[in-house]
C-alpha cells in the first residue's frame, strides 16, 4: 500500500475532542486518513484487515483497507475469511479538513496537485486534531494542526481549497463536497494503479507498539507487494453552508487554542519517550537474537555431543574396561617405583642429617686460633722492631709461642682426622644441591627447632591419609574381582552346574566406578600440589635445613683451612723450629759471582786488547771469545742460583723468619722482595754482548743481547733517589700482576731489573729493565708489513682484551695503550707490552704516542681534563680495532673526537662492539671477552702461515719517537713470552 501506519496517543469521537493522529493516506486536498492505532509491519507479503468494495471480474476485485484507508486491485486468491476474534472496528478513520470544500471549478490537475500539496503536510506525520463534526459516512470535520502550522490555511493559501462562513449543515457540506469530487472523478482518465515500489511498501512503517490486540489483527490479511488505486469520489456541487456556526465553531476553536498548545507539548515529549522505547526494543532485539545465536551453538553442540555419547555407547563397555587397565598399570608402575612412598621422603632425610651426626667444633680450634694471632703479631712486632736488643727479646719470646702453637698444630690435626670432614662436607653438597633443585630458593626463618616438629608432624598426617586411600583402592579392585570372579562361573557353559539368574551380581556397574574413583584419587594425591598453608610448613623445614647446612659448611670450611695451614706449619717447623737459616749460602753464590764478573771482565778486556793488537790472530779471538761465552753462561747460571736463594730467603722472611733482613743486611733481601723478585745487583749490562738499538731511541739507552738463546732488550731509565722508589714499586706491582698467571695474563714479562750509573751523572742510577724482545710483531710493523685479516685481528685483539683485564683486574690502568705497544705474536697471540715505569697514568696518557695514523687514542674525557682510568684504556683499545678493520679505508671525526664508524664498511657485530666501546658508558675488559665477535673468534682455525716468523720490517722515520719506551717495543721491537 502506498499509505503509513499511523499512532493515535488519545481514543474518543466527541465533538471538541483533541487527539494526536498520524497520516496514512491522502483523497484529495482537503480529506485524509489517519490511524488511531498502530503496529509493526513486515516487508513483504503481510496481511492487513480489508473490505471488498466491487467485484471487477471472476478473478479480480477491489478492496480497501479498512486499517490504513487506502485501496487496490487483488486476486480473489488472495482473501480470506477473518475470524471473528478479529472483526473489530476499522483502525483507520477518514478525516476532512474544517471549513474547507474544494472548488466548483477545479480541473483534474488541479485536483491532483492538491492531493499532493495535502499530502506533503499530512503523510507519515504526527497531526494535531480537533474535532468539529461528523459525518453520516464516519467522516470527521477537524481542525488540523502539524508543527504549529494549520494545515487548512495552508491548502487555502496554495489555492487548492476555498473557506466558507455559513458551512450549514453536514450533510449539505457533505452533498457538496462528494459533487465536486465526483466531478473531478468523471474529469480524471481510467484509474491509474500506484506501484509499490521500494520506500513505498505497506510494510515500511514506523514500529510502534501501543494496542496488544490491534497488533495481530494488522497482519491477518495480506497486502504485500500489489497495485495501489486510490480511493475516488464523483464530485458533486457543495451546497452552502452556515455561516452562523462556522463563527461558533471558530470562536470554540480559538478557545481552545491554548489547551490545544499544552496538550502538544506533552504528547511530543511522550512521542520521545515511544522513540526511546522503540530503541530499546530495537537493542533488546538485537541481543535477544545474540542469545538466539549462542542457544543455537549449544544446541548443535548438545547435537554433536549426543551424537558423540551414542557412539561411545557401542564400545562403552570395552573402553571403560581399557582405561581403567591403563590405570592400574600406571598405579603399579608408580608403587612399585616406590614414587608415592611417602611426602617429602628427602626433605625428612635431610633434617636427619643436619641434626644427627653434624661435625661439632674441635676443641683446640679456639686455642689454635688464639695462639696463631698471638704468633702472627709477635712476627709483626719483629718486623719492625729496629733496637737490636729488643729484637732478641722478641725473638725469644716468638719461639716459645712457636712452640706451643707446634704442640696445639699436632693435637688439633689427631682430632681433625678423626672427623672425617671430606666425607661429611660432600654429603651436605648433595643434599644442597638436590634440595635446592626440588624446592628452589630459600626464604627466611627463625632459629626455632619448631619448624622441623611441624613439618614432622604434618608428614605424619600426610602419610596416614594416603596409606588410607591405597587401602581404600585396593578393597575397591578386590571386590571388583570378586564380581568378574561370580560372573565367569554364571557364563561357564563347561560347568555341568546351572546357576540360578539371582545369583548373577547387579552392582558391577557400582563396583566399577568405585575402583575408578578410587585409582584416580591415588594416582591424583601423588601429584597434587600442596596448598599455601602446607607450603608455607615445607618451606620452612627447607630453609631451615639449608641454613644449618650453610653454618656447618661455613664450619667445615674453617676448620679444613685451618687444618691445611696446620699441616703445612707442623712439616715446615719440624725443619725450622729448632733452627734459624742464614745467609751463608746466598753469601756464596755472590761470591761466586763476583769471582765470575771478575773473570769475564778481564776476558773481555784481553778480547779487546787481541783485537787491536798487531799480531792479530783469528783463532786466538774465537778461542776467547768462546771463553767469554762460557763465562757469561756460568756466570748467568749463577745469576739465576742467586734468585732461587733469594726466593727461599723470601718466603721465610714471609712465614717464618722476618728478622732475616735485618740479621743480614748485607745480602739485600728486602730490595729484591720489594721489587717483586726483579731486582738483580749481580747481573750488569757490561757483562751482557749487547748491541746498541740507536735507530729505535735517540735519547734512551737501549740495547738488545741473548740470554740463553733468547733475545731480549734492556731498556734504560734515568732515576734519581726521589723517583726510584717509585719505579720500584710500579714495576714490582705490573710484576705482580703477571706472576698471577703467567703467559695466560696476556701481559709483556719483565725478565730483571738492574742498576748502574749514568755515564753524564754518576750520581743517578740508570735503572735497566730487561724484556723478551721479537721484532716485526708490533700492530704498527704487522699493518705495515701484511694486514691482519678480520680473523686473525679478532684472535689477537681478544688477547689484548684479556691482558688490559689483567692490568684492571690488578688495579694498574696502563695509559699508554697504542700500535707501538701492543703486539701480534705469531699473527694470533695478543700481548700488551710494559709502559714506562718513571711517568704516573696520566702522563702516559698525554704523550704524544697516543696517535694511530690520524685517529688519536686519547679518550674525550682526557681531553677535558679527567684523570686516566680502566674506561680511557679501553677507548683506546676500540681505536685500535676499529683502525684494524678499515684498513685503508676513509672515515671522518664528530666533534667529541670520536670517528664516524657507521660510515665505514665492516662486520656488524665488530661495528656494534666498537660503537659500545666509544660510548660514555664503555664496555669493561670483561664485557668485551664476552662479546660474540670474540666466540666465533674462537671457532675460526689459524692459518699454517700465522706460526712463521716475519722479516721485520723496514723503519720508518715517522716511527722513531724520543717517548718510545714504547720504542722498545716499536714496529720493530716485538714482544715473545720466555715460556
Amino acid at each position: 500500500m502506498s499509505s503509513v501506519m499511523g499512532v493515535c496517543m488519545d481514543e474518543g469521537t466527541e465533538c471538541g475532542k483533541a487527539e494526536d493522529v498520524v497520516g496514512s493516506h491522502v483523497e484529495d486536498a482537503i480529506t485524509f486518513w489517519a490511524q488511531i492505532y498502530g503496529g509493526c509491519f513486515s516487508e513483504d507479503r503481510c496481511w492487513y484487515r480489508c473490505v471488498v468494495q466491487r467485484m471487477i471480474n471472476n478473478e479480480k476485485c477491489q478492496v480497501l483497507y479498512i486499517d490504513y484507508g487506502n485501496s487496490e486491485i487483488i486476486n480473489r486468491s488472495e482473501i480470506v475469511e477473518i475470524p471473528e476474534n478479529l472483526q473489530y472496528p476499522s483502525v483507520a478513520k477518514k478525516y476532512r479538513l474544517w471549513g474547507l470544500r474544494l472548488p466548483a471549478d477545479q480541473n483534474l490537475n488541479m485536483f491532483d496537485q492538491g492531493k499532493t500539496f495535502l499530502g506533503s503536510l499530512v503523510f507519515e506525520k504526527a497531526i494535531k486534531v480537533r474535532q468539529k463534526a461528523k459525518q453520516k459516512d464516519d467522516t470527521i470535520l477537524v481542525q488540523a494542526e502539524c508543527e504549529k502550522v494549520d494545515i487548512g490555511e495552508e491548502v487555502a493559501k496554495a489555492g487548492f481549497a476555498e473557506k466558507y462562513r455559513s458551512p450549514g449543515s453536514t450533510e449539505d457540506v457533505e452533498k457538496r463536497e462528494d459533487a465536486v469530487q465526483n466531478q473531478c472523478k468523471k474529469m480524471r482518465a481510467p484509474a491509474q494503479l500506484w506501484v509499490n515500489k521500494p520506500g513505498h511498501a505497506l510494510c515500511n512503517r514506523p514500529r510502534v507498539f501501543l494496542d496488544p490486540v490491534a497488533a495481530p489483527a494488522r497482519n491477518e490479511v495480506f497486502a504485500g507487494n500489489r497495485m495501489i488505486l486510490t480511493k475516488d469520489k464523483t464530485p458533486a456541487s457543495a451546497p452552502v453552508l452556515n455561516r452562523g456556526l462556522a463563527c461558533v465553531r471558530d470562536q470554540n476553536l480559538a478557545e481552545e487554542n491554548d489547551i490545544f498548545e499544552e496538550e502538544k507539548g506533552a504528547h511530543r515529549k511522550e512521542n520521545l519517550n515511544l522513540l526511546r522505547r522503540q530503541k530499546e526494543l530495537e537493542l533488546e532485539v538485537e541481543h535477544l537474537k545474540g542469545e538466539l545465536q549462542i542457544i543455537n551453538q549449544e544446541k548443535e553442540a548438545s547435537r554433536k555431543r549426543a551424537e558423540h555419547l551414542e557412539e561411545t555407547l557401542h564400545k562403552y563397555i570395552g573402553t571403560k574396561m581399557r582405561d581403567l587397565a591403563a590405570n592400574v598399570k600406571v598405579l603399579k608402575e608408580i608403587r612399585h617405583a616406590k614414587k608415592s612412598a611417602g611426602f617429602g621422603e628427602q626433605l625428612s632425610q635431610a633434617i636427619k642429617l643436619v641434626t644427627e651426626g653434624n661435625i661439632t667444633v674441635p676443641c683446640s680450634l679456639e686455642k689454635l686460633q688464639k695462639l696463631w694471632t698471638e704468633y702472627d703479631l709477635a712476627q709483626e712486632v719483629i718486623r719492625l722492631c729496629e733496637n737490636v736488643d729488643e729484637r732478641d727479646e722478641l725473638i725469644t719470646k716468638r719461639n716459645e709461642v712457636q712452640q706451643n702453637l707446634y704442640s696445639v698444630v699436632k693435637e688439633f690435626i689427631l682430632e681433625v682426622d678423626q672427623l672425617f670432614i671430606c666425607e661429611r662436607s660432600n654429603m651436605l653438597q648433595e643434599l644442597s644441591v638436590s634440595l635446592e633443585m626440588i624446592y628452589g630458593q630459600v626464604c627466611e626463618v627463625n632459629d626455632s627447632e619448631e619448624v622441623f616438629q611441624q613439618f614432622l608432624k604434618w608428614k605424619c598426617a600426610k602419610i596416614e591419609e594416603f596409606i588410607d586411600i591405597r587401602n581404600h583402592t585396593d578393597a575397591a579392585l578386590r571386590i571388583l574381582t570378586d564380581l568378574f570372579s561370580s560372573i565367569l562361573k554364571c557364563f561357564d557353559l563347561s560347568s555341568e552346574a546351572f546357576s540360578d539368574i539371582e545369583e548373577v551380581p547387579g552392582n558391577v556397574d557400582e563396583a566399577l566406578k568405585e575402583a575408578e574413583l578410587c585409582i584416580c584419587k591415588e594416582l591424583k594425591t601423588d601429584l597434587t600440589e600442596h596448598d599455601e598453608k602446607e607450603k608455607g610448613i615445607i618451606k620452612s623445614a627447607y630453609s631451615k635445613v639449608m641454613q644449618k647446612v650453610c653454618q656447618e659448611q661455613d664450619l667445615i670450611t674453617v676448620i679444613q683451612k685451618t687444618y691445611l695451614a696446620s699441616v703445612e706449619f707442623k712439616k715446615e717447623a719440624e725443619q725450622w723450629l729448632n733452627r734459624t737459616p742464614n745467609s751463608d749460602n746466598l753469601l756464596s753464590i755472590k761470591k761466586a759471582v763476583k769471582s765470575l764478573k771478575a773473570q769475564l771482565r778481564w776476558k773481555l778486556t784481553e778480547k779487546n786488547n787481541t783485537e787491536e793488537s798487531d799480531d792479530y790472530s783469528e783463532l786466538e779471538i774465537t778461542r776467547i771469545k768462546e771463553e767469554i761465552a762460557a763465562l757469561r753462561n756460568k756466570l748467568l747460571q749463577e745469576i739465576y742460583r742467586e734468585q732461587e736463594e733469594y726466593e727461599k730467603l723470601a718466603y721465610l722472611v714471609q712465614k717464618w723468619f722476618p728478622e732475616l733482613p735485618l740479621l743480614y743486611p748485607e745480602a739485600g733481601i728486602l730490595s729484591y722482595m720489594n721489587s717483586g723478585g726483579l731486582l738483580s745487583h749481580s747481573l750488569e749490562r757490561d757483562l751482557l754482548d749487547a748491541e746498541p738499538m740507536k735507530k729505535l731511541s735517540t735519547k734512551r739507552p737501549l740495547v738488545c743481547s741473548e740470554i740463553q738463546d733468547q733475545k731480549v732488550l734492556l731498556k734504560g731509565y734515568s732515576v734519581d733517589v726521589s723517583s726510584e722508589a717509585k719505579v720500584i714499586e710500579r714495576v714490582a706491582k705490573y710484576h705482580r700482576a703477571w706472576d698471577q698467571q703467567k703467559e695466560k695474563s696476556s701481559l709483556l714479562q719483565l725478565l730483571f731489573l738492574l742498576f748502574c750509573k749514568a755515564r753524564f751523572k754518576p750520581s743517578d742510577p740508570l735503572v735497566y729493565l730487561m724484556v723478551p724482545y721479537y721484532p716485526g710483531a708490533s700492530l704498527t710493523a704487522v699493518q705495515a708489513d701484511a694486514p691482519l685479516t678480520l680473523e686473525e685481528t679478532l684472535k689477537v685483539m681478544k688477547g689484548v682484551a684479556q691482558g688490559l683485564q689483567t692490568l684492571h683486574g690488578a688495579n694498574i690502568v696502563h695509559g699508554s695503550l697504542h700500535g707501538n705497544n701492543v703486539f701480534a705474536v705469531n699473527r694470533k697471540q695478543g700481548i700488551v707490552g710494559d709502559f714506562d715505569f718513571t711517568k704516573s697514568e696520566e702522563q702516559r696518557a698525554a704523550a704524544d704516542t697516543m696517535v694511530i695514523g690520524t685517529l688519536s687514542l686519547v679518550s674525550p674525557e682526557l681531553k677535558m681534563g679527567q684523570p686516566a682510568s680502566p674506561a680511557s684504556d679501553m677507548y683506546a683499545y676500540g681505536c685500535l680495532l676499529f683502525w684494524l678493520c678499515i684498513q685503508n679505508q676513509e672515515f671522518g671525526i664528530k666533534e667529541d673526537g670520536t670517528p664516524e664508524v657507521d660510515a665505514v664498511g665492516m662486520d656488524d657485530k665488530v661495528k656494534s662492539l666498537i660503537l659500545n666501546l666509544f660510548r660514555c658508558d664503555r664496555l669493561t675488559a670483561e664485557q668485551v671477552l664476552r662479546d660474540d665477535c670474540f666466540l666465533l673468534a674462537d671457532a675460526i682455525p689459524v692459518p699454517s702461515q700465522l706460526g712463521e716468523e716475519h722479516e721485520p720490517p723496514k723503519e720508518h722515520d715517522s716511527e722513531k719517537t724520543d717517548e718510545e719506551e714504547d720504542a722498545v717495543n716499536s714496529e720493530k721491537n716485538a714482544v715473545n713470552p720466555t715460556q
